[in-house]
């Protein structure tokens, strides 16, 4: 089961035991809400359960995800992880009509985060989240924390009203950047709340639908934060653009280039092509890894995308679609497995 490389895992979804623990982080009249209504969190569609882990990483009666020990014990050192990224998935509040609400929870999130989590091992480093539906306040959170030494992120989901590369959002990139934390973006609340439809055709019938079409929203959120020149705009400001697989990058590299060689006077924010901006501000993270079963088909999009440089492991855990460190991407050389199961991740988040 030990990789063979060591490990960093990106994308670990910690958890409440239940929605109560967050009431000694809020203040009224949230406080009331939650204690009586639990978490009010839009959402459209649902996966279909957790994922089938063997029962020595997930022990008969206990919830791993929630228990800072249990999860350190039994999942990161079941696959000998370095570090783990806690992610949650409190991103999902900003799909909410109420904004305030929504900053109220994050901010308890964030506070829960580094006072039960981070203290509780130093392999644990956060991503702090923010409500999106206000950006100014959002950016006043960014510098309420984010110069604490376990935050290394911050999480954005990516069911929004508008794409992110809108100047709406700026107040948000530049406390990231004045921060130095990277900007990660995880889909799963498309279609909720004040959210826009989960594919460009509208609406689906199922969570099969859904979980296939989710790179959608993702690669329109990367197209707008490439055409509106943001990665020109906050040079240092990094993208990670989460849980949505990898094998869609070719063709987006392809069509932003070859739109841009013809269409270079409607995008003056750009100085360089698509592509290389993309290899220069965006990492992807692996999960759910849409492998090939042709281990030489993977290799081919390495070779064609730079993937080797641009990729973080990351497990999902505990979701149904959970990917194995030990598994993934078989076939490919040991220097590219050594960068994406922990170099690249070192690098970016300076651990």
């Amino acid at each position: 089961m030990k990789p063979a490389t060591k490990v960093i895992d990106c994308n670990v979804h910690h958890a409440f035991k239940q929605p109560k623990e967050l009431l000694p982080y809020l203040q009224e009249p949230w406080k009331s809400q939650v204690s009586q209504f639990d978490l009010r969190s839009p959402r459209t569609y649902g996966p279909p359960g957790r994922a089938h882990i063997d029962c020595t990483y997930e022990p008969e009666g206990a919830n791993a995800a929630a228990d800072p020990e249990l999860l350190s014990k039994t999942f990161m050192d079941a696959y000998h992880m370095e570090y783990a990224i806690l992610t949650g998935g409190m991103y999902a509040i900003s799909v909410h009509s109420d904004p305030d609400y929504s900053a109220a929870l994050a901010s308890a999130y964030n506070d829960h985060l580094i006072e039960r989590w981070l203290t509780a091992s130093p392999r644990y480093k956060g991503a702090m989240t923010v409500a999106t539906q206000d950006p100014l306040q959002a950016a006043r959170e960014i510098d309420r924390i984010g110069g604490h030494p376990g935050i290394v992120q911050i999480s954005l989901s990516s069911g929004a009203p508008v794409p992110y590369g809108q100047r709406r959002y700026y107040p948000i990139y530049e406390a990231a950047e004045r921060h130095g934390l990277p900007i990660a973006i995880h889909p799963g609340t498309e279609g909720g709340g004040i959210a826009n439809p989960p594919t460009a055709a509208g609406y689906v019938s199922d969570y099969f639908q859904f979980h296939t079409a989710l790179p959608q929203s993702l690669i329109a959120h990367m197209i707008s934060l490439i055409g509106e020149g943001v990665p020109e705009r906050f040079p240092s400001l990094k993208f990670i653009i989460a849980g949505s697989g990898v094998s869609w990058l070719p063709h987006l590299m392809w069509r932003m280039d070859r739109n841009y060689n013809a269409l270079r006077a409607t995008v003056p924010g750009l100085k360089k092509k698509p592509s290389q901006t993309i290899r220069d501000h965006f990492y992807l993270t692996t999960q759910p890894i849409d492998e090939s079963d042709n281990p030489e088909h993977m290799r081919f999009l390495f070779e064609m995308t730079d993937a080797e440089n641009m990729l973080l492991f990351a497990s999902g855990y505990p979701d149904w679609d959970f990917d194995d460190p030990s598994k993934i991407l078989p076939g490919l050389t040991e220097r590219a497995r050594e960068a994406i199961l922990y170099a690249n991740a070192k690098k970016l988040f300076s651990l």
